[in-house]
C-alpha cells in the first residue's frame, strides 16, 4: 500500500543569540505523519525525533543586535499633510451646493489605502488654490446618503461642483497633475 510522508521541521534558536543562515541550520525537532493514498486521513500519532544540538556559529559570524528601547518609526509625511475640512449631511447644502465658486469634494473611507495616499495631495491643492477653490472631504462610512445620491461606488472619488451642479468626477488615486488639469478646466 502506498503512503505519503508529511514532515514538519522545527528550528530552534532559543539558546543561540546569533543569526545563522538557513542553509547551514539543522532542525532541532522533526515530526512525521504517515497516511494512505486513496483513503481518508487516519490519525496514527506523531513521531517526535530529537536531533542533536546544532554546532555554534563561527566566531566571525555577525551577532544579532537588539534594538534600542527608544527606537521608533516617525513619518516624515506628517509635516506635509494639511487638514481638509469635513463635510457632513448637515453641512452639505451650505458648504457645497450653495457655495460661490468651484468646490472640490473628496469622497473617501477610513479603511481605504489609496484614500490615505491622496489626502496629502488634496491638502496641497487646497493650499495652492485657496480663494479660488474650496476643498472638502466626505467620509462615505459616516455619510452614506450623499455618497449614494451621487452614485459613489468606488473610493477615492473626487468631484468638482460649480453652483451646486456636479461638473466632473475623478475615480481612484491619481497623480497631482491629473487633479490640477481637471481643476484648471473649471477656474
Amino acid at each position: 500500500m502506498a503512503t505519503i510522508t508529511d514532515s514538519i521541521v522545527l528550528y530552534s534558536s532559543a539558546q543561540n543569540s546569533y543569526l545563522r543562515p538557513v542553509i547551514s541550520s539543522r532542525p532541532a525537532l522533526s515530526i512525521s505523519v504517515r497516511r494512505r493514498l486513496g483513503a481518508l486521513p487516519e490519525f496514527r500519532g506523531l513521531r517526535v525525533h530529537l536531533l542533536p544540538k546544532p554546532s555554534p556559529a563561527p566566531s566571525n559570524f555577525p551577532k544579532a543586535r537588539p534594538f534600542p528601547s527608544t527606537a521608533g518609526i516617525v513619518s516624515q509625511a506628517q509635516d506635509t499633510t494639511l487638514d481638509v475640512p469635513t463635510v457632513t449631511d448637515r453641512t452639505w447644502n451650505s458648504l457645497v451646493l450653495k457655495a460661490d465658486g468651484p468646490v472640490l469634494v473628496e469622497f473617501w473611507a477610513p479603511w481605504c489605502g489609496p484614500c490615505r495616499t491622496i489626502h496629502p495631495v488634496v491638502g496641497e491643492l487646497a493650499k495652492e488654490y485657496a480663494g479660488k477653490l474650496k476643498c472638502f472631504k466626505l467620509s462615505t462610512d459616516d455619510t452614506p446618503s450623499i455618497a449614494t445620491q451621487y452614485g459613489i461606488r468606488s473610493v477615492p472619488t473626487i468631484m468638482i461642483f460649480i453652483n451646486g451642479e456636479k461638473k466632473d468626477a475623478i475615480i481612484g488615486a491619481v497623480p497631482k497633475t491629473t487633479l490640477t488639469a481637471t481643476i484648471e478646466k473649471f477656474l
